[in-house]
């Protein structure tokens, strides 16, 4: 299917009723006329990230619904479009949402369900996985954060950053966590980051998490790599009987990027490492 023909397909964006408010979503259709072969559910990164991938995660969505998928794309609470400010959101809602969004899709479309993350996304989609309620068909994770405590972090470090270039009183480092082992909330780039959310981050680690479905994992490859070497993590996890499959792309870390990359490398990597779900060729003529 050529580039027009994706853009054109059906697209439904929609407000679903949740707990404390509604949560918006943005349902990606098949062609028309073609029954869905599945369903698939995004789950989007943290904060920032969100923002800055939302025009490749459509992208990726609209090639899923051209090879027959129903892709449902939904903001978290306190996140995006949804209900909530992001200082009232906790991990457990989170999971809720999934838990939703995922409920809906079955009661709609036949077939698997395949649930889609992306950073932060791709661990809560793992810790979401290890508990689901539905039955799941498989993981696709894209350049997914391991380690919940490492990205909290990551995050931290943005204010001790912003703090370091301010003229007025500069934080020192451990500042942050130690207001927020208090019990305190922590302003980060703008986010009110609360206690309750850091330390269920913290918590969930994808080295302690077995993935019980099909895995595929895309990871992003600097210019300088020669081959992109198999996650420490992925060999654990095949080694402990997890179908792990493995790629890489090279368009850039587009999440935190300056500028709006389009990524077709990755699309064109996702498309090959999950072609035998997708049902189409390894490679193009």
């Amino acid at each position: 299917m050529n580039s027009a023909a994706i853009d054109a397909l059906p697209l439904l964006p929609f407000f679903q009723p949740a707990s404390g408010g509604q949560r918006y979503c943005l349902l990606h259709l098949p062609p028309p006329g073609r029954s869905a072969r599945g369903g698939i559910l995004y789950v989007h990164p943290f904060t920032e990230e969100l923002n800055k991938s939302r025009h490749v995660a459509a992208a990726q969505a609209r090639a899923f619904a051209s090879s027959g998928y129903s892709v449902l794309q939904i903001d978290l609470f306190g996140c995006g479009d949804s209900s909530g400010d992001f200082g009232e959101a906790r991990w457990d809602i989170w999971h809720n949402d999934l838990h939703l969004a995922c409920a809906w899709l079955a009661q709609r479309v036949d077939g698997p369900l395949t649930v889609w993350g992306l950073r932060l996304g791709a661990l809560l989609a793992l810790d979401f996985a290890s508990r689901a309620p539905l039955p799941l068909a498989r993981l696709l994770l894209w350049q997914p954060e391991l380690d919940g405590r490492r990205s909290i972090d990551r995050f931290l470090r943005l204010r001790l950053a912003t703090s370091m270039l301010a003229s007025s009183t500069r934080e020192v480092p451990g500042q942050a966590r130690a207001t927020l082992a208090k019990g305190e909330a922590v302003e980060v780039a703008g986010y009110l980051l609360a206690p309750e959310l850091a330390l269920a981050i913290d918590g969930v680690s994808a080295a302690a998490l077995l993935p019980a479905v099909p895995v595929y994992w895309l990871n992003y490859q600097a210019p300088e790599q020669t081959c992109a070497p198999v996650p420490s993590l992925a060999r654990q996890w095949r080694e402990h009987g997890a179908a792990v499959h493995v790629a890489s792309f090279g368009d850039g870390p587009f999440w935190h990027s300056g500028e709006l990359l389009a990524c077709p490398q990755l699309l064109d990597a996702t498309r090959k490492l999950c072609h035998d779900w997708l049902g189409e060729e390894r490679t193009r003529p």
